[in-house]
């Protein structure tokens, strides 16, 4: 089991919380994916370590980006 936390920009409202969650558990493995709107962090969980690009893709597909 691994998890890992981002921060993404650009969010603003419920619907941007269910974008993002959306597209990063599409990613193969991931198991889990919780957004705290307020801080921008997106914590996701899975069965194995997940490649940050993946992460930051399926964030970019959502319209929103992870923070450097």
């Amino acid at each position: 089991m691994s998890t890992t936390t981002y921060t993404v920009t650009g969010m603003t409202c419920g619907h941007c919380v269910s974008s993002v969650t959306e597209e990063v558990e599409q990613i193969t493995g991931v198991t889990g994916v919780e957004v705290d709107l307020p801080t921008g962090r997106v914590t996701v969980t899975s069965d194995a370590p997940i490649d940050d690009a993946l992460v930051k893709d399926a964030v970019e597909e959502a319209g929103y980006a992870l923070k450097p």
